[in-house]
């Protein structure tokens, strides 16, 4: 895995609440290295939406409009018991 990728993965994985932080930094922690290249893309295009979007779709408030988005969030959902 290429180091530069995942430091600015890492970085951006960092949003504006400690909640949001631990999903989706969690995520980037324990699944990102065993993903394939198309739900690694779909995470770092992911981490370019806003935080009350990424919240309202963690708490399922509302839904993505990717689907592959969804996925990743529905994973962080079951990690985290949500």
């Amino acid at each position: 895995m290429d180091d530069a990728r995942l430091k600015r993965l890492r970085w951006r994985a960092r949003r504006g609440t400690r909640e949001l932080d631990a999903l989706f930094g969690g995520w980037l922690d324990t699944c990102y290295a065993d993903a394939d290249e198309a739900t690694r893309m779909a995470f770092d295009q992911l981490l370019e939406a806003q935080d009350p979007d990424l919240w309202d779709w963690v708490m399922a408030y509302a839904r993505p409009p990717r689907d592959d988005w969804q996925a990743i969030i529905d994973d962080i959902r079951a990690r985290n018991h949500l």
